[in-house]
This record gives C-alpha cells, structure tokens and sequence, in this order.
C-alpha cells in the first residue's frame, strides 16, 4: 500500500494497523504506536481513516437503545460521537472525524486474541532472558516501580501499560510514550531540569486529573484541540521510554516467567499481604483489569459489536481467557497487596522486594 496515503505499523509481525496520513487521528497514533513504525506493508489489518462509508441499509438491524447505534451483519455505525466500525474479513475499518486511539484499542485487541495473542495492562520487564508481568490497578505505583527496576542489574524495560502475551508463553513490550506527572519529579529529575512546560503543583494534580478525566471524551472529539491540550496541558509531559530511562536496557519478547498482579487496600497496618494464587484466578484478573481499564469509549465499540453479533461478548472475553490460560500454563501466579497510606516510593520499594520473590518462585536466578 501507498506509504504517501498511510502510515503503518506492524505489532510484533502479528497485525497490522494502517492509518491514513489525512485522517484527523493520524498524529496521534505515531506518537502512540511509534515503537512499530513500519513502511511498505502489503496489507493492514485494522484500517483507519477519517472517511465515513454509506452501510448497505437494506442490511439495518433494529436500532438499540434508541440513538446510541445502528448496524448491518457486519458495520456498526455508533453516533455520538460519529465512529464508524466494520468488519472487513478477519480485520476491522474504523471511520471518523475524531481521535480514535480508544475505539481502536478493542479492534486491535480482538484482531491480535484472533491470531492466539492477548493486549494486556501491566508493566512488563524481563529479567535474564525471563520476562515478568505485572497487572495493576492504575495509580498503583507501576511507573516508580519501573523506574528503580531499571537501575538494577539484569532488568530490561519493556512496558509499563500495555504489552501483549502468547498462548505459547511469549511476553512481546510495548515501548509507547509515558505520562509523567508533577509528583514523578524525584524520579525523573532530568526530565524536569530542561522541561519549558509549566506543570501544576503537586497539591494541585489530583484535582487537575480529575478534570481531565471529566472534559476528555468531549476534546478528542477535536483533534487539533485535543493535540495542543496534550502538548500543553499543566497535568503531565509526554515522554517515550529511552528519554524516561537514557540507560536502560530495552527488550521486545521475552518467555513468561511469572505474574504478579499488584493493588492497593484499605489497612492501618504498613504490613503488605502477599499471597499465591492458580492460574484461573490470575486469568481472571488478566482479563478483566484490562477491560476495566479501558477508557469508556472503548468499552462502547466493544458494547455495540457484541450486541449486534458482530462480535459476540461471550466469544470475545472467552477466548481471550483461553490464550491467557495456555500462557499462564505452569508459571507461578502472586497477588500482592499495598496498604493505600503508603506513598508511591515506598509502595515501589515493596513491589521490587516482592517482585525478587516471585523470581525465586520461578527459578530465575
């Protein structure tokens, strides 16, 4: 295909996204999914563009919920906002005017479950030639976390949001662009000493967050406002991995070792609770803290396909749970449990006691 039309990225030679160069969204996904920058591919799985197609209405199936979507056997047309998702073969045309990184997260996550491999929300590293996964909650402390794992002898970085895993055990890194935010500044101090961006005062970021969190769905639906906000905004700077971390060592794929799934509680105690756990209960949270922690939108795209038999829930969720299942198979499972009082440095101080624990149980050495 046209490299002048499309820019295109290729996941771990397992799909292929293509994004038009005129489409509104297109600047946003090379900041996203740089890390797969990939030119001359001969075909995209999942194919973005800001051109809406006519759906054959003859095929309409009832309007659900009234004027939330309406579909045909295989396009769903959402309208508010205007998102256009149709199943093209074994891949997915995903139309509209909007930033679409959101809608476009369930559509990638199916094509890649489809081919044997599951998106995951996790911090991942590898550690001599083993690679560790880590799910969490958001705000659970994985990005102090990731930056002392770094510092330490034998660890690689390969993601600390996104990663995918194999049915045959194989952890794959997604490198995208981490958010750094005001109270990341002891941590990152080389990122703070040349920033020109004013960031707000740490009291100040859980309240700005939370705005951001309230007026987000309605900026995206106007991407040139939504990429200065992004640029601008007082809440956090955009950073990739290598400026994050200039002496780390990166990885791409490495064999499962472990999983550790990380949270926080409710204690007046400091103590932390580690225990271990099968493989169905790692699944589960697997499965399910990723769907959680996708933005509303996203779980939107995935309402309307399941509803209109395009993809059904039941099958979606189930075989994702499958490829998870036969990944886990053999490799020991943790959860570990963080009192709430805690701060971020000394929450990340007990996850890498832990995380040298859950090494152990595995047999790396």
């Amino acid at each position: 295909m046209s490299d002048t039309l499309w820019n295109g990225f290729n996941i771990h030679n397992i799909a292929t996204i293509g994004v038009a160069r005129k489409s509104p969204t297109t600047s946003l996904f090379q900041d996203m999914f740089e890390p797969f920058r990939a030119d001359n591919l001969d075909h995209f799985d999942l194919k973005i563009s800001g051109e809406y197609e006519t759906l054959d209405e003859g095929a309409f199936g009832e309007i659900h919920g009234e004027t939330e979507f309406d579909y045909t056997e295989n396009g769903v047309n959402i309208h508010t906002p205007h998102v256009q998702v149709i199943r093209d073969g074994k891949g997915f045309r995903l139309n509209g005017k909007s930033e679409l990184l959101v809608y476009a997260l369930p559509l990638l996550d199916r094509i890649m479950v489809e081919r044997n491999v599951a998106m995951l929300h996790a911090l991942t590293v590898e550690y001599r030639n083993h690679g560790l996964c880590m799910p969490a909650w958001g705000g659970t402390g994985k990005t102090s976390t990731m930056a002392k794992l770094v510092k330490m002898d034998g660890f690689a970085f390969m993601g600390d949001d996104w990663a995918f895993l194999s049915n045959k055990g194989e952890l794959l890194g997604y490198a995208k662009p981490m958010f750094i935010k005001p109270y990341h500044r002891p941590i990152y101090p080389h990122l703070f000493s040349k920033t020109h961006k004013p960031l707000v005062p740490i009291r100040l970021s859980k309240q700005i967050a939370r705005m951001t969190t309230v007026v987000h769905p309605f900026i995206t639906r106007y991407p040139q406002l939504a990429r200065i906000t992004r640029r601008w905004s007082p809440e956090h700077m955009m950073v990739t991995p290598r400026k994050a971390f200039p002496d780390a060592k990166f990885s791409t794929a490495a064999p499962l070792a472990a999983s550790l799934f990380v949270e926080r509680f409710e204690s007046s105690s400091p103590a932390p609770q580690f225990v271990e756990k099968n493989r169905d209960w790692m699944v589960a949270r697997l499965v399910g803290n990723f769907h959680s922690e996708l933005p509303k939108y996203s779980r939107m795209v995935m309402t309307a396909l399941g509803a209109s038999g395009i993809v059904p829930v039941e099958n979606n969720l189930a075989e994702k749970a499958e490829v998870i299942r036969a990944a886990l198979d053999g490799k020991p499972a943790f959860l570990l449990r963080v009192p709430k009082a805690l701060s971020p440095d000394q929450a990340s101080d007990i996850i890498i006691e832990h995380i040298q624990k859950v090494l152990d149980a595995a047999g790396v050495r």
